[in-house]
């Protein structure tokens, strides 16, 4: 439940970021969606460095992109990814 957490705050708070003025990094960059679409891939690969590679992250990322850049506040990201296991 903690990781279900974890994963449901920090797409909320990235898709706040995207949309809020607020939404800055410590280096002044504005974050965007197209940023969060830049660094999903990096992040990933780290995530797939260190527990392998397995086509499940692939897809969670994919889920994490399209929710966090969406247009609209989907209320769950765990709902999406629960339909994928």
């Amino acid at each position: 439940m903690e990781d279900a957490a974890t994963a449901e705050i920090s797409r909320a708070q990235v898709w706040q970021w995207i949309r809020s003025d607020k939404g800055v990094l410590e280096d002044k960059r504005k974050v965007t969606a197209e940023m969060v679409r830049a660094m999903i891939p990096e992040e990933l690969a780290k995530v797939k460095a260190v527990a392998g590679n397995s086509p499940s992250y692939d897809r969670a990322a994919d889920i994490f992109e399209q929710m966090s850049t969406a247009d609209s506040f989907a209320e769950f990201l765990t709902l999406p990814l629960y339909e994928e296991i």
